[in-house]
């Protein structure tokens, strides 16, 4: 079965849920580690796409997502901080475009930014990329209006990003304080700007796994070709606290399954990826990883960007700053 679906996929076709279900249970492992792999290296080759970001406001969040530390629902260590200046952010941007890396985000808690945080916002993306002109900016802030987003894209940020976080089946479960609806407006507001899109997800929230398989298809639908596949990391304090960590074998599979659903995207390592060893860190990047987010902190001793760096090297993937309509244009 994985031999046929991988030639399929290879030869333009596309995966059916009920096979994608099928792949993530089976017992051979390794065949499907490596059908993921070469589809990898056919549609993708060796470009891998690194990002860094700074939390640029952070904690007070009225939303209620079960398995955030920043929601003020819920009582855990998470810091709280206004918008940080633009000299803060400049110097974070600067500090990792040194390390290699490509893009850069402001990260910023809450539903959705005010109009004057935004003009904030907007003057630190504008002294970016007067300090870095090569460098792609994104945001990360919620759910925008469109003219929010028209005055972010005019200082200079061409990538949009909002994970729709699980399956539609069982976003509710998670979340009562906004939609996944929210979620879509938000990212076609900023298509219609001129973003592009990043959209993924969260692995090990207790979702079923035809769920997960649900969530690989849903970002298919929405045509996110930069997908975060973030693993849960339970964190004391939230509701999902408590939650049992998801196997490596668990989260490969995962991986397999949405690469094949999705054999033109940016796959992105994003949180929760320091649960895992090193050698489980190489062998998600074979099977289908090709993007992550990475970077150190001016406050903290970090060798996170040098070491990410020299992993993507040993695994025979090239740092690019290509876009993802190079590899399809939608």
């Amino acid at each position: 079965m994985i031999q046929d679906i991988k030639a399929r996929i290879l030869a333009g076709g596309e995966i059916t849920e009920e096979e994608a279900l099928a792949l993530l249970t089976t017992p051979h492992k390794e065949e499907l580690y490596q059908a993921a792999h070469e589809i990898t290296e056919h549609f993708m080759g060796k470009a891998f796409d690194t990002c860094s970001i700074i939390n640029a406001k952070s904690g007070n969040c009225p939303e209620d997502c079960k398995w955030c530390a920043q929601s003020a629902h819920y009582s855990t260590s998470a810091e709280r901080y206004s918008v940080v200046s633009p000299s803060a952010c400049v110097a974070q941007a600067s500090y990792n475009r040194k390390q290699g890396i490509g893009r850069f985000s402001l990260v910023a808690s809450g539903r959705r930014q005010t109009d004057r945080e935004i003009d904030m916002m907007s003057i630190s993306y504008r002294a970016i990329k007067r300090a870095h002109p090569e460098l792609k900016c994104c945001a990360s802030l919620g759910l925008l209006t469109e003219p929010q987003l028209k005055k972010l894209f005019d200082s200079g940020v061409t990538t949009y990003h909002c994970n729709v976080e699980t399956s539609p089946s069982y976003f509710r479960e998670l979340c009562t304080t906004h939609t996944q609806e929210d979620k879509e407006a938000t990212l076609e507001a900023a298509r219609r700007v001129g973003m592009r899109i990043c959209c993924g997800g969260i692995i090990g929230m207790g979702e079923t796994l035809e769920q997960r398989v649900e969530l690989a298809f849903y970002v298919k639908r929405l045509k996110s070709y930069s997908i975060p596949m973030n693993i849960l990391q339970p964190i004391a304090g939230t509701p999902l606290g408590n939650s049992t960590p998801l196997t490596e074998d668990e989260i490969l599979s995962a991986i397999a399954v949405f690469r094949m659903v999705n054999p033109r995207a940016f796959l992105r390592f994003s949180g929760g990826r320091a649960q895992l060893s090193p050698e489980t860190q190489y062998k998600a990047i074979y099977v289908g990883i090709n993007a992550a987010i990475t970077g150190d902190l001016l406050t903290t001793i970090g060798r996170q960007a040098e070491d990410d760096m020299k992993m993507i090297e040993a695994c025979g993937k090239v740092n690019t700053p290509e876009d993802w309509e190079v590899h399809y244009n939608y």
